[in-house]
């Protein structure tokens, strides 16, 4: 008997593939932790005596306000609520004031800008 020789298909050979050579990043380093500080007291902040400080309206300031001696953080917190309570900021920009008869004779003109209200009351102020 003879032996059979088998068949075999060899394989084609493979091509390599191309290696890409990757980077590795560099590892970081860490921050260098600084000493804790001590934790301060949580205390309440002090307002400035200078706001604290009670003032007298003049008489056309208090026929919008009210009279009587207050800070003047309250002055302008009343005057804001004065003229949102009659609708008098601009409706276009919000930063303007459309005085009544009450805020002419305070201004001197018909509008006003916020940032030039708080100049014109402190003129008002005593």
């Amino acid at each position: 008997m003879a032996k059979a020789k088998k068949a075999t298909k060899k394989a084609a050979p493979k091509k390599a593939a191309k290696k890409v050579a990757t980077k590795k990043a560099a590892p970081k380093k860490a921050a260098p932790k600084k000493a804790a500080a001590p934790k301060k007291a949580a205390t309440k902040r002090k307002p400035n005596p200078a706001f604290m400080k009670p003032l007298t309206p003049s008489a056309t300031l208090a026929a919008v306000i009210g009279s009587g001696d207050m800070p003047r953080t309250q002055v302008v917190k009343k005057l804001w609520d004065y003229i949102k309570k009659n609708k008098l900021q601009d409706a276009t920009n919000r930063r303007n004031i459309n005085a009544d008869d009450k805020l002419k004779a305070l201004f001197g003109k018909a509008t006003v800008s916020m940032f030039e209200m708080t100049k014109i009351v402190s003129k008002h102020l005593k």
